[in-house]
């Protein structure tokens, strides 16, 4: 499959100019273009070939009593400089003090014992916090996603920089910005949205987080990794990896401009492809994806990294390349210029260019695209930790004020039949709390192992004090598996129905003795998660609640008494009995560490909830795909079924209500090129003060190629106390309005837009603008 190509001979070709005392790759008053260019042309060809892929050990000898690094490997290749370093388990036991010795004891052997002295990437994972001891876990992503508040997920991703950067983390691999298409694909929970431009809006504020707002990227944040480019979140069936076949324009419209935006609005250091294939092409060997669009396109200057195992995938799972050294030629070609994890694929470079296959200028601009983000990200001019800052970082229990507020903002409130919440605590002599998912804290995958945090049950009693007795019954059974954690290869073992059938009994018992329950269910970290092997499963062809979840629910509705339903769990669910007969609904997804705490305080009212969903919930998994973006032609509904959503995209309740009025458009009739303002009243005219986000979407009436009939454009959060009117302003420019042509342009169409604005996709007032 591989045809020999000539090597060419340029600026950058493997050179010998030797190291010396003051370089200016090393002169940090110089432009990073300058400096990068000089550190290349210093580089031999094996030099630049070691910057693209990790080194790492499990050897116990690798670090003395001390905590200094000592090369105990294979010193040819460490000394020829790494991309990255990792020391597996190699720091549990040692003490705080130890740990941050070895961590600046490898980046001082890199600086000191390397021919040049170029220091290496200490990856770690931060999809909802980072994932280390003491780090603050925020809620899940797709609860970020409902919390529709940029400012607050730029606050989350900042304090994950901040304590990353305190333990020698200099690059996350996160966020990511998949979009949630499929609720039975088991990363469901990883991403933030269904929608393209909500999607991208929290995409930006993610970046602005974590690298801050301007490069070089400050001492208190590090470098990024978008993942997974892309398609990764409407895999075929909602299999992970499954092959993404959407046409062109349907890609370039909703999966790649989350992407694009955080690439040129926020300068995205990094970008890691996917597993998938789309258009029949493995994304790591996608030229078209890789280099064509990024870079031509979109002027992307980071590097690209392969996903955990990537380059294997494309030739033990795609079948699209012979062996690894085929998959890591066709991969660097493509535009991959860092191997995350893969076994060898790139460590055949060097033989490869001897052969022909692979050119010095290709593998050139691989090492100057890892560099380059090395300089941004200052690993060159301030590469070591603070020691006296690392050991306090470890027992901090992270930023709890921030992760609080977080999840007061992320729970959606689905029902509340006749106001049943919040609950009155006076009106309470005992409250019955069941459920599985009750007693134990869920944070969901990409979480710190063993997890920790305040569970409902906790945050309740803490709330309730000596107010009102809490008794606790868990119902059912989820799964039986011990030490619960996303990373636990095995597969979930569910409960037994005998003995569930004898704990539900139990738990009727409670709620007879109690004025009200809380039924706290859904998933935990065995039943939705990353599908990376045979015994690691997540993706589901049932959407259901697992297990007798809905037993035991149906068994407490029919005591009478007041049920409020607490859903935990990672993806929308087929909850319609729980729908039709619970007194109140909460979606909470994962809270974070601080979740029973932020329960309580919307349980008993002292936070008025205000999310809105991110994502819509079906009905059954029959009407997938769900999403509400659909094209005006898909329209027909299901024999004998409800083909509208169970709740649709944007919906989410508040303890007070929000009126709508006088919508209007300056001006109303605008050039292809023109702007617009949109103003709308909004009033709250409840008794409660309370957050309500503000949605704005638009239709073109007539469009060729055919538009969907509702896409959201822009949105806003605001508070009002009982009885403010609030008047909302938007802006609506031409790249909002603005689509595909049939010759894949992005265009204004001449013609009617309908304009929409209100609480929820589907409850909206609406005007015209004429576009000429």
């Amino acid at each position: 499959m591989i045809k020999p190509v000539r090597i060419l001979l340029c600026f950058f070709m493997a050179a010998s100019i030797p190291a010396s005392e003051n370089p200016n790759y090393r002169d940090a008053s110089l432009p990073v273009e300058e400096r990068l260019a000089d550190l290349l042309q210093r580089m031999t060809l094996e030099e630049k070939i070691g910057q693209l892929s990790a080194f790492g050990t499990r050897d116990t000898a690798a670090f003395d009593e001390s905590g200094n690094f000592i090369s105990t490997m294979d010193t040819a290749v460490i000394n020829r400089g790494v991309g990255a370093f990792y020391a597996r388990g190699l720091f549990r036991g040692k003490t705080p003090e130890i740990q941050a010795r070895c961590i600046n004891g490898i980046q001082r052997y890199m600086i000191e014992k390397t021919r040049l002295g170029i220091p290496v990437w200490m990856f770690n994972e931060s999809l909802h916090g980072l994932t280390a001891p003491g780090a603050t876990s925020f809620p899940q992503a797709i609860a970020l996603g409902c919390s529709w508040d940029t400012t607050l997920v730029e606050q989350v991703y900042a304090v994950a920089a901040k304590e990353g950067r305190i333990r020698g983390t200099r690059q996350v691999l996160s966020p990511v910005v998949d979009l949630a298409r499929d609720p039975r694909w088991g990363r469901t929970e990883e991403c933030m949205s269904e929608d393209p431009y909500l999607a991208s809006r929290m995409a930006v504020a993610a970046v602005f987080g974590f690298q801050g707002r301007q490069l070089p990227v400050g001492h208190e944040h590090l470098a990024v990794t978008l993942k997974h480019f892309a398609g990764h979140g409407q895999a075929f069936g909602g299999r992970n990896i499954a092959p993404v076949n959407y046409s062109e324009r349907e890609f370039r419209e909703t999966h790649l401009i989350p992407f694009e935006m955080a690439v040129k609005r926020a300068h995205a250091l990094s970008i890691m492809a996917s597993y998938n294939e789309w258009d029949g092409v493995p994304n790591h060997v996608n030229h078209k994806l890789l280099t064509d669009i990024l870079r031509g396109e979109w002027g992307f200057d980071g590097y690209v990294m392969s996903d955990g195992g990537g380059l294997d995938v494309t030739y033990r799972n795609h079948l699209a390349a012979k062996d690894s050294a085929e998959s890591g030629v066709l991969s660097i070609r493509a535009g991959v210029d860092y191997d995350l994890g893969s076994r060898g694929c790139f460590r055949a470079l060097q033989d490869q260019v001897n052969k022909g296959n692979v050119t010095d200028a290709e593998i050139t601009r691989a090492a100057a695209n890892v560099l380059r983000v090395k300089f941004f990200a200052g690993l060159f001019d301030d590469p070591y930790i603070e020691p006296d800052a690392y050991g306090p970082a470890l027992e901090s229990g992270g930023d709890r004020e921030l992760a609080l507020k977080a999840a007061h903002e992320c729970m959606v409130l689905l029902k509340n039949e006749n106001q049943i919440l919040p609950l009155d605590p006076e009106a309470l002599r005992t409250l019955a709390v069941i459920g599985p998912n009750a007693a134990d804290i869920h944070l969901g995958t990409y979480s710190t192992v063993p997890m920790f945090g305040v569970s409902v049950l906790e945050g309740i009693r803490d709330f309730a004090g000596d107010r009102f007795r809490v008794i606790h019954e868990p119902g059912c059974q989820l799964t039986l598996n011990e030490n619960i954690h996303w990373r636990l290869n095995e597969k979930p073992i569910l409960g037994d129905p005998e003995t569930d059938r004898k704990m539900i009994k139990q738990a009727v018992k409670a709620a007879e003795r109690s004025e009200a329950v809380v039924l706290v269910i859904g998933e935990n970290e065995m039943l939705n998660r990353e599908a990376w092997n045979e015994e690691h499963l997540g993706d589901t062809d049932d959407l259901n609640l697992v297990g007798r979840q809905n037993d035991l629910a149906e068994a407490l509705f029919r005591t009478g008494k007041p049920v409020v339903v607490i859903l935990i769990n990672g993806r929308p669910l087929t909850v319609n009995a729980i729908q039709e007969k619970a007194d109140a609904i909460l979606e909470c997804w994962y809270l974070g560490q601080e979740t029973g705490h932020a329960v309580a305080d919307v349980l008993f009212g002292k936070v008025n909830p205000s999310g809105k969903l991110s994502v819509t919930f079906p009905r059954s998994v029959g009407q997938l795909p769900c999403y509400y973006n659909k094209k005006p032609s898909d329209f027909r509904h299901y024999i004998l079924a409800d083909s509208s959503p169970l709740y649709p995209f944007g919906f989410g309740l508040s303890y007070t209500e929000f009126a709508y009025s006088h919508l209007m458009l300056l001006p109303e009739r605008i050039r292809t090129d023109g702007s617009t303002d949109v103003t709308v009243e909004v009033t709250n005219t409840g008794t409660r003060a309370g957050d309500e986000i503000v949605q704005l979407y638009i239709h073109d009436q007539v469009s060729l190629p055919t538009r969907p009939f509702r896409e959201l454009k822009d949105f806003t959060r605001i508070h009002l106390e009982p009885g403010e009117t609030r008047l909302v302003r938007f802006r609506l420019t031409p790249d909002k309005l603005q689509a595909y042509d049939m010759n894949m342009q992005r265009t204004v169409e001449p013609g009617i837009f309908e304009i929409m604005v209100g609480g929820n996709s589907l409850n909206t007032i609406s005007g015209n603008l004429t576009v000429e």
